[in-house]
């Protein structure tokens, strides 16, 4: 006589991670301050007057940043762009000029988070390999965002026949990107695998 066999079915209960709801947000118009560009022209003022507070504050920051690194090629890097970015103040000033402006700065409220999140940087990690490695991501992220920004003022420019401007935000833009690829060459020499 043949025995039947019942066979427990077991199944292995595996946890899915939770995820959080994402709240959709009603897209609607954004209304216009008062003080609103009208036109290309007015928005390539209100670029210029970010870049000059980001420019300036970036200056005053960067002795900080200096102090704090220990590798002598990125003291030196960061010595360099100190005396740039003096001289590409100087060629905002001239940007403001050719619009027969005073020059004027308005809060960048993009440098300045990068510039906090510089300081954190600073303050969570220890002086050394691991801090200079936190120095340059964080140069690099203010350098992304002046190519960014130098580019597209560079681009109104163009448009808006302003060549003495054009000229100058170019030349600050070519010394953006070389900062960058030299920050990139600094990490990528030995300084990202000793702070490993």
């Amino acid at each position: 006589m043949a025995t039947l066999t019942k066979t427990k079915k077991t199944t292995t209960k595996t946890s899915t991670p939770k995820t959080t709801a994402v709240k959709t947000v009603k897209a609607e118009n954004v209304p216009a301050k008062k003080d609103a560009a009208k036109d290309l022209a007015d928005l390539f003022e209100d670029g210029l007057k970010d870049l000059y507070w980001a420019e300036k504050n970036l200056l005053k920051n960067m002795p900080k940043m200096h102090k704090n690194a220990s590798s002598a090629e990125l003291k030196k890097s960061l010595e360099d762009h100190m005396k740039e970015t003096e001289n590409q103040i100087k060629r905002i000033e001239d940007c403001f000029k050719e619009l027969g402006k005073k020059p004027q700065a308005a809060v960048c409220d993009a440098m300045k988070g990068l510039l906090e999140e510089g300081k954190g940087i600073m303050e969570e990690t220890e002086m050394g390999a691991v801090r200079d490695a936190g120095i340059i991501a964080a140069a690099q992220k203010m350098e992304h965002y002046e190519i960014a920004s130098y580019g597209t003022l560079a681009a109104f420019a163009k448009v808006l026949g302003y060549k003495q401007s054009l000229k100058l935000l170019l030349a600050t833009l070519e010394e953006e990107k070389k900062c960058d690829d030299h920050l990139t060459q600094i990490a990528d020499t030995n300084l990202n695998t000793k702070a490993k």
